[in-house]
């Protein structure tokens, strides 16, 4: 059975990989995958359960003794639905709840052309200079939205400002290397980053403290390397008007403060409470729906022109979040049945060096997804808690292993257009070739991953 476990992870794995050949939507691979591991897990069960869980097991049986008298099957099946299953999914659907809550104010924030108030204020035509512009805007950006987001909103920005398709293409790029490197040392600037921060690997103070400057090397070093290549004005284009006239500047500027107040927020209100961060981030999204509520009440629209919340939602990209449901249910098969264990002890005894694990991870991050190999690390090595030393302090809340992997898992997946969100949606939007991003931009953005590794490695060294 496990075998068959591995096997059929391999395969949905390239079936997500392969979204875009084989014209099959990543979510339906992803909640084929997860639920179909499930499944062989439980006709497993009584083969897998005792070997693996096997003190768990015990104290499951004792707590249930109607269960004594039940095959072994049936026991560890009771198991799985009442341990397992629990126990994961309540994990799973902290990170859910946190997304869906953050994504829903973003949304807030777009349909209301809360946006605006950046992109405005970016009028430059020298090429060089609207360069650094985009990428420093998208770096900062992405660390306090989301890295999907920000490409979103700074592509729709290129196309206002620059009208040749080639041209475009190369700030495109350059935003996808942003955008990634920009939420690599924020705890919301990620969905890895929210997995490592919801699931305690992380810190916030330590985050930022070790990991934003590796961050802002991996992308200055591509972004000087093609600002050397380019040079001259782009001609002038003529901005779109705003379609939004109900709304005025003021009303638009206050959503926009408003909603990145509220996302801020979540940090601080876990550090007070120290409550799950989903508790800090749904009751961001109570203020922002209640400020909602009342902003429309005062004002005389149309039901059609108003942008409630219930309506806002809509907008919200649900296969994204059935997606991580579904590769996660997974990734959870695979810590149940001790596959990333065996998976750890594999790479401690032939490698043995948490800089070379996380800098190899996120190269695959590149190649599949960045959500499920977070995923499996978080799996494959718990938190160590406690004093410990050696090899195993690495592990520690804050430990060099889940700071590092932050960067990796995250900045990695630049590499590679099909690597990230953010490179997804470049190619969607723009319709930029893989081939093209291949030849162009994958070597800088490998130097730039690289040099902010070594980067955070002097600083460990340093500090």
């Amino acid at each position: 059975m496990l075998t068959l476990l591995i096997v059929v992870f391999i395969i949905g794995y390239l079936a997500i990989a392969l979204e875009h050949p084989l014209k099959i939507d990543k979510t339906a691979s992803a909640l084929l995958l997860g639920m179909t591991m499930w499944v062989i897990y439980s006709i497993g069960a009584d083969s897998i359960v005792p070997a693996v869980s096997g003190e768990k097991f015990a104290m499951f049986l004792n707590d249930n003794p109607t269960l004594k008298s039940a095959s072994l099957h049936t026991q560890s099946l009771q198991y799985i639905l009442q341990v397992d299953i629990v126990e994961h999914l309540g994990d799973i659907c902290q990170t859910l709840l946190f997304l869906i809550g953050a994504m829903t104010i973003v949304e807030v924030i777009d349909v209301h052309g809360g946006f605006r108030i950046i992109t405005e204020r970016i009028t430059t035509r020298r090429k060089v200079r609207l360069l650094w512009v985009i990428s420093f805007t998208t770096f900062f950006m992405s660390a306090v939205l989301d890295n999907l987001t920000t490409s979103i909103v700074m592509i729709m920005l290129l196309r206002k400002l620059i009208a040749n398709k080639q041209e475009r293409w190369l700030y495109a790029a350059i935003i996808v290397i942003a955008a990634n490197s920009g939420g690599a040392w924020s705890p919301i600037g990620d969905v890895t980053t929210i997995m490592l921060w919801v699931g305690g690997n992380v810190t916030t103070p330590n985050l930022i403290s070790y990991v934003l400057l590796p961050s802002l090397v991996s992308m200055v070093v591509p972004v000087w390397l093609v600002a050397r290549k380019i040079k001259g004005d782009l001609p002038p284009i003529v901005e779109n008007v705003s379609p939004l006239k109900e709304i005025s500047n003021g009303e638009r500027n206050t959503i926009f403060f408003l909603g990145v107040a509220a996302l801020l927020f979540v940090p601080v209100f876990k550090s007070i409470t120290h409550l799950p961060p989903f508790v800090g981030m749904l009751f961001s999204l109570g203020v922002m729906w209640v400020f909602t509520e009342i902003f429309y009440n005062s004002k005389s629209l149309q039901q059609s022109r108003e942008q409630r919340i219930p309506k806002v939602i809509s907008r919200v990209d649900m296969p994204s979040i059935l997606f991580f449901l579904g590769i996660l249910m997974a990734v959870a098969v695979l810590q149940s049945t001790g596959l990333l264990s065996s998976l750890a002890l594999t790479l401690d005894t032939h490698v043995h060096n948490v800089y070379i694990i996380d800098t190899i991870l996120g190269i695959l991050s590149s190649i599949v997804d960045n959500v499920p190999l977070v995923a499996a690390s978080m799996g494959m090595y718990p938190v160590e808690m406690g004093e410990v030393t050696g090899y195993a302090a690495n592990f520690v809340v804050d430990g060099t292993f889940w700071e590092l992997l932050s960067y990796c898992a995250g900045v990695g997946g630049s590499i590679l257009i099909i690597g990230s969100a953010a490179g997804v949606i470049a190619m969607g939007l723009e319709k930029i070739n893989f081939g093209w991003y291949l030849r162009n931009f994958s070597l800088l953005a490998l130097a730039g991953y690289l040099a902010g590794v070594v980067v955070y490695i002097a600083e460990k060294l340093i500090y």
